[in-house]
């Protein structure tokens, strides 16, 4: 199946991408490890079954030096030996903060007491807003039909060169 719509080709989906990258640029530049913002965006995407983003940030991480064993177990990370405490906490509230309509209070104080044992503001706060950012992603994705495995490492960040803060420019 084709994706039904090109959000590179229409000038406002165009606008509204090279916004959506600068908000990201914010998260890939904050203090929160590079490796827990890729399994954080992996989970959210499992959980969403958004294709494209999986792909993305499976192969993101690959790039960033990920392991394969860390990456295949990342859906089933309760069950793994391979995940700090600070990477569970993460996950946990990546997929609290992904299910909200399955959750009757949404992220929990136990996970949000685990996050902030790990975490300080600044790395919480960009946890936040990347679980949030994951899943408006996921959700752009998954509307258009757009597909995984054609995604490259580097490949977002090239379309949308020239944004606001990408690669230095304005």
């Amino acid at each position: 199946m084709e994706a039904r719509f090109d959000l590179f080709a229409n000038e406002i989906a165009l606008k509204f991408a090279k916004r959506f990258a600068g908000a990201g640029l914010v998260i890939q530049q904050s203090p929160l490890p590079r490796s827990t913002q890729e399994l954080v965006s992996l989970r959210a995407s499992q959980i969403n079954g958004c294709g494209h983003c999986i792909d993305m940030h499976t192969k993101e991480a690959v790039a960033a030096g990920e392991s394969a064993v860390r990456l295949h177990l990342v859906a089933a990370w309760r069950e793994s030996t391979v995940f700090t405490e600070a990477e569970r906490a993460a996950l946990a509230l990546a997929e609290e903060g992904t299910r909200l309509g399955d959750a009757h209070h949404g992220v929990s104080d136990e996970t949000w007491d685990r996050v902030r044992k790990h975490y300080d503001d600044d790395q919480t706060a960009a946890l936040v807003a990347l679980v949030a950012l994951i899943n408006a992603a996921n959700r752009l994705a998954v509307i258009v039909h757009q597909k995984g495995g054609a995604y490259e490492p580097g490949m977002f960040a090239h379309a949308l060169e020239g944004v606001e803060g990408v690669h230095g420019e304005r």
